[in-house]
C-alpha cells in the first residue's frame, strides 16, 4: 500500500473513531440530562437577551379570556397564534434533537409531538376563561381530562405513543422552575415556613409508606406514593421514581391520582377556609403545604386573600426546596435497602457512592442550580425580566406533560393494579396530609407557639 492509501487510510479510522465517540456521547445521555441541557439552553438564552443592550422586551402569548370578543380578538388573533406556534417549533427543535440522540425515531416524534402541543396549548385556553379561572380549575386538570379520554376511548398509534413522554416535558419544566424557586422568598417565611415545610414532608412521607405497607401495597409503588403526598405531587413522584428506577406504570398511576384528588381538594379547601373562619395566613400555610402544584396553590389562595397568597407560594417554594433532599436521600435509602435483600440472596456488593450517583435524578441538580444561581448570582430586575417568559415557556412544558401522562394513563388501573390498594392508600395519606398540616399552620402561623410572621 502506498504512502498516501496508508494516510488516507489513517485519516478515515480517525474520522471514522471521532464519529463513532460522539455517537456514544450523545447516546449515553440520559433523558434526565437532557430535561437540564434543554431546559438550561432556555434559561441561557433568555438571560443573554436580558442582559444584553438591545432593549428587546419579551413577549409571551395570551391564554386569559373572560368573553367570545376577548377568545377571538386576543387569545385566537394572529399576532398571538404566531407566538405559540413559534413556541411550539422551539421546543419541538429542541426535543426532537435529544430523541434523535437517544435513538428515538424522529418522524414518529414529531408528528405525535405537534398533536400534543395543540391539546396541551387548548387547556391553557380552556383554563384561561375568567369564570374557570375563578373557581381555581387549572390547565393541569383540562391537560389531564383531554389525555384520558383520548388514551381511554381510542387505541393510541405508535407514533402517538412516540410524542407521549411526560417525565421528559415535566423534568423540563422543573429545571426551568428552579427560576422561580428563591431562597431569598423562602426566608421571608422565617422559621415557621421552614418548620412545617420540614414536618409535614418527613411525617407524611412515613405516615404514607407505613399506610402502603400495613395496606400490602409494594415499597416501589409506597415510594413513588408517599413523596407524592408529602412534597409537591406530580414533580416529587418522578425525583422518587427517578431515585428508585421505578415502573413507569406505577408512576403513572400516581400522577393520575395526584391530579384527580386535586380537583375536590382545590374546590373545598379555600371554601372550608372561609365556612372555618380560619385565618388568611393560616389558610394559606394550610395550601401551601397541601396542595401539590404552585399553580394550585394560587389559584385556591387567591380565593381567600392576598395574605393567604403569599403565605401559601412561600411554603410551597419551601417544600419544593426539599426535591432535591428528599431524592438524596431516597437514592441512599433504596440503594443500601436494596444490597440488603441481595445479601440475603449471597450476592450482593458493597455499594459505593457511584451507586447512589447512579440512582440519583439527574434533572434535580438542573434545578437546585439553576434556584441557587437566580437566588444569589442573578440581579434581582434581570431576574423579574425573564420570569414572566421563562414562567410562560415552564407551563407549556407542563401542559404537554400532563396531556402526556392521561394519554399513558387507564382508568381500569386503578381498581386492577394491586387490587385498587395503592388508590386507597393514597386517599389515606391525602386525608391524613390536609388534618397534620393545619394542625400545623395553625400553631405556626396562627400566633400559638411562634409570632406570626410579617409576610409582605
Amino acid at each position: 500500500m502506498s504512502y498516501e492509501n496508508t494516510n488516507q487510510a489513517v485519516s478515515l479510522d480517525a474520522e471514522a473513531l471521532q464519529t463513532s465517540t460522539k455517537k456514544s456521547f450523545f447516546s449515553s445521555l440520559t433523558e434526565d440530562w437532557w430535561a437540564v441541557i434543554i431546559g438550561g439552553i432556555i434559561i441561557i438564552a433568555a438571560l443573554v437577551i436580558a442582559f444584553s443592550a438591545t432593549g428587546f422586551k419579551f413577549s409571551v402569548p395570551v391564554y386569559q379570556w373572560a368573553t367570545t370578543d376577548d377568545l377571538v380578538g386576543k387569545v385566537l388573533s394572529g399576532s398571538n397564534l404566531t407566538l405559540i406556534a413559534g413556541i411550539g417549533v422551539l421546543f419541538a427543535i429542541l426535543s426532537s434533537i435529544a430523541i434523535a440522540l437517544s435513538g428515538g425515531s424522529i418522524a414518529n416524534y414529531l408528528r405525535g409531538f405537534f398533536l400534543v402541543f395543540v391539546l396541551g396549548i387548548i387547556s391553557l385556553i380552556i383554563a384561561g376563561n375568567k369564570t374557570i379561572a375563578y373557581y381555581g380549575i387549572e390547565y393541569v386538570i383540562f391537560a389531564l381530562i383531554i389525555g384520558l379520554l383520548i388514551g381511554n376511548l381510542t387505541k393510541i398509534p405508535d407514533w402517538l405513543r412516540e410524542a407521549a413522554r411526560s417525565e421528559f416535558f415535566i423534568k423540563t419544566g422543573l429545571v426551568i422552575l428552579g427560576s422561580s424557586v428563591l431562597f431569598t422568598d423562602i426566608i421571608k417565611a422565617g422559621l415557621p415556613g421552614i418548620l412545617q415545610a420540614v414536618l409535614v414532608v418527613s411525617v407524611v412521607w412515613f405516615f404514607a409508606l407505613w399506610l402502603s405497607r400495613r395496606l400490602k401495597v409494594d415499597d416501589e409503588f409506597g415510594v413513588i406514593l408517599a413523596s407524592a403526598v408529602a412534597i409537591c405531587g406530580v414533580s416529587a413522584a418522578i425525583v422518587a421514581s427517578g431515585a428508585i428506577k421505578g415502573d413507569k406504570k406505577k408512576l403513572s398511576y400516581i400522577t393520575t391520582l395526584v391530579l384527580l384528588v386535586a380537583i375536590p381538594m382545590m374546590i373545598l379547601q379555600p371554601w372550608l377556609i372561609k365556612v372555618l373562619n380560619i385565618p388568611e395566613v393560616v389558610g394559606g400555610a394550610w395550601l401551601g403545604g397541601t396542595l401539590d402544584t404552585t399553580a394550585s396553590v394560587t389559584a385556591a389562595a387567591a380565593l381567600v386573600g392576598p395574605a393567604a397568597l403569599k403565605a401559601g407560594v412561600i411554603i410551597k417554594f419551601s417544600q419544593n426546596v426539599l426535591i432535591g433532599v428528599a431524592a438524596f436521600f431516597i437514592a441512599i435509602w433504596w440503594t443500601y435497602r436494596k444490597n440488603a435483600e441481595a445479601k440475603q440472596q449471597a450476592n450482593a456488593e458493597t455499594p459505593g457512592l457511584g451507586v447512589v450517583w447512579e440512582r440519583f435524578p439527574k434533572f434535580v441538580l438542573g434545578f437546585i442550580a439553576v434556584s441557587l444561581i437566580f437566588s444569589f448570582q442573578i440581579p434581582a430586575d434581570i431576574g423579574k425580566s425573564v420570569s414572566g417568559i421563562l414562567n410562560s415557556l415552564r407551563t407549556v412544558w407542563f401542559a404537554l406533560a400532563f396531556v402526556a401522562i392521561g394519554l399513558e394513563a387507564r382508568f381500569t388501573d386503578l381498581v386492577k393494579i394491586e387490587g385498587g390498594r395503592p388508590a386507597i392508600a393514597f386517599i389515606g395519606a391525602q386525608i391524613f396530609n390536609v388534618i397534620w398540616t393545619l394542625l400545623w399552620a395553625w400553631l405556626l402561623f396562627g400566633g400559638i407557639l411562634l409570632a406570626i410572621p410579617d409576610i409582605k
